[in-house]
């Protein structure tokens, strides 16, 4: 099947009607024997899709790129980026389309794409394909990142192909199906102003900001307010994935996202032990995007999203707008620091950490590196403790010294929160995970997978969908990696 299909989906494509110039009308390549391996049928429905519609015959031409439906407007985006901090002009969606837009039940605007779909020509010599293990990992990690309450893009469907696609060993072809409040990057910005296109970054700003801030729309200081605003998203974001230990591992500007959501899961991992400096990218030789290093990154990547809007906050003199701009970046430490104060605060039992309390939270952080205990379960330990059952936490600590004088220190603290240990430990409870995508998990349902059983991978997936929820049958969901696993390393999806 190829061409158009009668599938009914409601669609507003605004960045296809809106910035022409900024992005390749294209065509997904046609899929042999597409076969639907996953499919989010809550998230269908809350984007107004009919699920049994997205499994059928034209469902899946459409979620493989083989065939779309009247109203899509597929098409590859435009982009650059700096990867480990060399500035590459032209990548783009080189095995991606944007098939086009729709308003969920809330009213939200989300972009419907597809990873995997085939060669465009921004596909530098790749054959566009995506293979089975990383569109997979993308779904889990995606949802279970949802589920936990940190901003990311969605996973809609999963979608074996029925080809084979080459990479160092013949690996089985699939499309993942991925949904977003936008695909605007911070590498988006950076593709025009490297050409000195700055009439079209003035478009995808003006764009950006009726499509993710449109309170700041015809303001005169619109542009700085925008920066302001994509700073604080992106610097909470990542005050998230530092609380339950989630290392995105590909920072690159390309993988920072205007909406502040998660995006792209390529080499990504959670910690088990507590290591600040864990680097689990294949690629990240010099531990840049190590765990810790992660809110510096993010304010280096939105450094080079303000370079390309100094042009249009200052027309007459961009030099000028500097200082503004610069000053709007020095407040993202502290941004961060907040949110993640709040954060780690909360897994505490703090109602809202305060710097005062940075010193409780990384005096427990010390205790967990010099033991190289597990991050979830040493937080999800401390409920208990609080309670008089310090059975779980010493065992994680055993060697711990002046696990004892943090302990009274901590309580003493929780002494000041209304509410005394119950409301302490309801806190605690919201805010650190049972169960977190275990990287030996994670790869043991993808080596599943791959012969072709789902078991693990639903099994998984089930466990991932309620994280702060302990249930009976999924005991070894909790436990970390058996010693004869690792050292762990992941790879880009590519």
């Amino acid at each position: 099947m190829t061409g158009k299909s009668t599938l009914n989906i409601r669609f507003d494509n605004t960045y296809a009607r809106e910035l022409e110039g900024l992005y390749i009308p294209w065509t997904g390549a046609p899929a042999p024997a597409p076969k639907m391996l996953l499919l989010n049928t809550t998230l269908a429905e809350d984007l107004g899709l009919d699920p049994a519609a997205l499994a059928s015959r034209e469902g899946l031409a459409m979620l493989t790129g083989t065939a779309m439906p009247e109203g899509a407007a597929p098409l590859a985006m435009a982009y650059a980026g700096h990867q480990f901090g060399g500035f590459v002009p032209q990548l783009g969606d080189g095995r991606a389309l944007l098939v086009g837009e729709v308003i969920n039940r809330k009213g939200q605007r989300r972009d419907i794409q597809l990873k995997g779909s085939g060669k465009t020509p921004f596909s530098r010599g790749g054959d566009g394909k995506a293979a089975l293990g990383p569109v997979l990992r993308e779904y889990i990690l995606g949802e279970a990142m949802a589920a936990l309450g940190i901003p990311t893009t969605r996973a809609l469907a999963a979608v074996a192909t029925g080809e084979t696609v080459f990479r160092d060993a013949p690996l089985p072809g699939a499309v993942l199906t991925r949904v977003a409040a936008s695909h605007l990057r911070v590498g988006t910005f950076q593709f025009f102003h490297a050409r000195g296109e700055t009439e079209r970054v003035r478009k995808l700003a003006d764009y950006a900001i009726r499509r993710h801030d449109p309170d700041l729309d015809g303001r005169a200081d619109r542009y700085l307010a925008f920066l302001r605003r994509a700073i604080a998203r992106q610097m909470a974001l990542v005050a998230q994935w530092m609380a339950v230990g989630f290392v995105h591992g590909v920072m690159n500007t390309d993988n920072c996202a205007i909406s502040g959501e998660t995006i792209d899961y390529g080499p990504c991992a959670f910690l088990d032990s507590y290591d600040p400096l864990a680097v689990f990218s294949s690629i990240d030789r010099q531990g840049r995007y190590a765990y810790d290093r992660q809110p510096v990154l993010a304010q280096w990547n939105l450094a080079r999203l303000a370079e390309t809007l100094l042009p249009l906050i200052n027309p007459e003199n961009p030099e000028a707008a500097l200082p503004a701009a610069q000053e709007a970046l020095e407040e993202a430490p502290e941004i961060h620091a907040a949110e993640w104060r709040a954060h780690m605060g909360a897994k505490l039992g703090l109602a809202r950490g305060a710097q005062a309390d940075e010193g409780l939270i990384t005096g427990f952080l010390s205790l967990l590196e010099g033991q190289k205990a597990d991050f979830t379960n040493s937080f999800g330990a401390l409920a208990p403790a609080l309670q008089g059952d310090q059975t779980r936490l010493s065992g994680l600590l055993h060697n711990a010294e002046g696990l004892e004088g943090w302990l009274t220190s901590w309580r003493k603290r929780l002494e000041q929160e209304v509410g005394g240990a119950e409301d302490a430990a309801g806190r605690m409870a919201a805010a650190n995970p049972v169960y977190i995508p275990r990287n030996h998990l994670v790869e043991a349902a993808l080596s599943a997978a791959h012969e072709e059983d789902l078991v693990p991978v639903r099994r998984l997936m089930e466990a991932l969908a309620q994280p702060f929820t302990r249930r009976a049958g999924f005991e070894a969901y909790e436990n970390p990696a058996p010693d004869n696993f690792g050292p762990y390393m992941t790879y880009c999806g590519t």
